[in-house]
């Protein structure tokens, strides 16, 4: 028999009622069963402002459906997208999104305490999910967004983009590490950038009442309620504990997922943390202005990592042999005190690591072969707890010693508390 296109199979499927019956995950499996390989996946994009919009500018020929809770921004998302021929789904509720059975995965690019929830229930509704860089607000939240895909067999790639394309200087790097090409890892440096509040807030502005555009509260979510501030939201969240880690999370989710990938350490974490931080002096916002850690790992591996001054901007690698530094613009490479012209003729060595070049264009394959993505959940998740253990010692001016197995802090229960965050209701996890 010939294959059943797409469309046939939906006018079939409905006209006999039996498709719209089924549930999200079997409904997802008969998809598939039917789906050409050739076919368009289609997303929804949750959240279409600052990196949402370049999210969705980088799947738009897949993209069905816009949400945010900024009616501004959903009107000028499915603007730009009817410029294409594409008229969107529009909403300002992620859940109506994941109630439509056109809708086969979804694009969450929203601040970080409203990562969570939108994934586990996209995976319960049997969608893909592709999520933002810092994964997590908190580290239970990694954990029950892994069960969750694991639970409903999704798709889950997390937005820690420097494991894939900057023309495989990452990559390289890693596997020049992981093949001992260094020799023996001595130690390895991190450098963050500072915070970029003052940048884009100039001044701290009084409260006040949050523009008509905006449905507020649902903004804020799971996060305490509080009065509005436009220094607050949208990019600048991302400098209160509420809602970011400051650009601990926001660069070390990439840096420092470099530096586990590069470690093996995709399923595991550094086993004591400690640091000290300074703080802007008028409390204009509340992450580190500045900050210094070390991360120590069971195989005596030791992460040292700088936040506003300090070491390069990247990741170097020391060992007995010598240094590879690299970042988004470069790979350097010293062996034996001599400059190596050309890093990527190195033999690399038996061990390779996953190949990615085009971070978005892994996730939509992913879906269709089911194989995991280059950052699935579980590193992404294993990625953002490095930089929240960073976090937590630097509020608690404690050593923080970390059991990766267990996922537990060991003998500080003030400590121990920060891994989760209480929920405003009716927001639950899980």
């Amino acid at each position: 028999m010939p294959r059943m296109t797409r469309r046939k199979f939906f006018r079939t499927s409905a006209a006999s009622g039996a498709f719209l019956a089924l549930p999200a995950v079997t409904y997802r499996a008969a998809l598939l069963a039917q789906d050409k390989p050739n076919e368009t996946v289609r997303v929804g994009c949750i959240g279409v402002g600052n990196q949402g919009k370049p999210n969705m500018n980088a799947i738009r020929k897949h993209v069905i459906g816009v949400c945010d809770v900024d009616k501004d921004r959903v009107a000028a998302a499915a603007k730009d997208l009817e410029k294409g021929g594409t008229v969107p789904i529009t909403t300002g509720d992620y859940r109506k999104l994941l109630e439509s059975k056109d809708i086969d995965a979804v694009l969450i690019s929203t601040p970080d305490h409203w990562h969570a929830l939108p994934v586990i229930d996209a995976c319960k509704a049997g969608k893909d999910v592709y999520c933002e860089k810092p994964l997590t607000l908190v580290v239970a939240e990694g954990r029950a967004m892994v069960k969750a895909a694991r639970d409903n067999k999704r798709i889950v790639q997390t937005g820690s983009q420097q494991r894939s394309g900057y023309g495989g200087k990452f990559r390289l790097a890693c596997q020049l590490v992981r093949n001992g090409a260094l020799g023996k890892i001595k130690e390895v440096k991190v450098g963050l950038p500072g915070p970029n509040w003052v940048e884009r807030a100039k001044k701290p502005v009084p409260d006040s009442d949050p523009p008509a555009a905006l449905d507020y509260d649902f903004w804020l979510g799971p996060a305490p309620l509080r009065k509005y501030n436009v220094n607050r939201v949208h990019y600048l969240f991302r400098f209160f504990w509420d809602y970011s880690g400051g650009q601990q999370t926001n660069f070390g989710a990439h840096d420092l997922d470099i530096a586990q990938w590069a470690l093996g350490m995709d399923d595991s974490g550094p086993t004591t943390i400690e640091g000290t931080a300074t703080f802007h002096k008028d409390k204009w916002f509340e992450t580190p202005e500045t900050a210094k850690q070390t991360f120590t790992y069971a195989n005596g591996v030791v992460v040292r990592c700088s936040l506003g001054k300090g070491y390069p901007g990247g990741v170097t690698f020391e060992g007995e042999k010598g240094t590879i530094h690299v970042n988004r613009g470069s790979i350097t490479v010293t062996l034996n005190g001599e400059k190596v012209a050309d890093p990527f003729k190195l033999p690399t060595g038996e061990t390779k690591l996953y190949v990615s070049t085009n971070h978005h264009q892994n996730w939509l394959e992913c879906i269709k072969t089911r194989k995991l993505p280059i950052c699935d959940v579980e590193i992404g998740h294993r990625s953002a707890t490095v930089c929240h253990l960073g976090n937590i010692a630097l509020r608690t001016g404690r050593k923080i010693t970390w059991e990766p197995k267990t996922e537990t802090i060991v003998g500080d229960k003030e400590a121990s508390a920060m891994l989760t965050k209480e929920y405003r209701k009716p927001w639950k996890l899980g």
